[in-house]
């Protein structure tokens, strides 16, 4: 007979809760700082030529939030994730360790999207760093795929904005 667990309801419950939304925070912190540094707000970017595919600018916020929401939840599942090499001494690689390691990788590349977009003024410099990002989307996803499935699935929204965003920044590019 398989146990199952409540959680909130033990020492266990409440570090997994913990860990949950600290890491939601996190990563919203850290995702959203490059935008209150510089952001859409700029004489610049007001005075670009908008893709038809432009959504309402008050979209970005809320579509991030929610992504960041759901990228820290799964990267609290992965870290949380029962680790067989770490119990057992092995000093090499795990599909953990890869899938964390993979997914400090986006995210250095995903905060560093806005000043090359935004600060920078540089629609070229936007579109080689979201052209890097997206096949570190997809190795993240598939390295949290080989440690807890649902951590993968939860990139799934994620990956499909990078690639709504990749064409979006193509077009600013292209149009201006």
């Amino acid at each position: 007979m398989s146990s199952t667990r409540t959680i909130g309801t033990d020492r266990s419950g409440r570090r997994t809760v913990g860990t949950i939304v600290a890491s939601v925070v996190l990563v919203n912190l850290v995702g959203a700082t490059p935008a209150v540094l510089s952001g859409p707000g700029s004489a610049w970017f007001q005075a670009l030529e908008k893709p038809s595919l432009y959504p309402p600018p008050r979209l970005f916020g809320v579509a991030w939030t929610l992504l960041f929401a759901l990228i820290g939840v799964a990267v609290a599942l992965v870290w949380l994730a029962d680790d067989p090499e770490a119990r057992s001494g092995d000093s090499g690689s795990s599909p953990r360790r890869l899938a964390l390691a993979l997914f400090a990788g986006q995210m250095l590349l995903n905060v560093a999207w806005t000043p090359a977009f935004f600060a920078a003024e540089n629609l070229f410099a936007g579109l080689v760093v979201i052209a890097a990002l997206w096949p570190a989307v997809l190795a993240t996803t598939l390295a949290f795929d080989r440690v807890d499935r649902r951590a993968a699935l939860l990139l799934v929204p994620y990956l499909a904005w990078v690639t709504f965003a990749a064409l979006l920044n193509y077009q600013f590019w292209r149009l201006n």
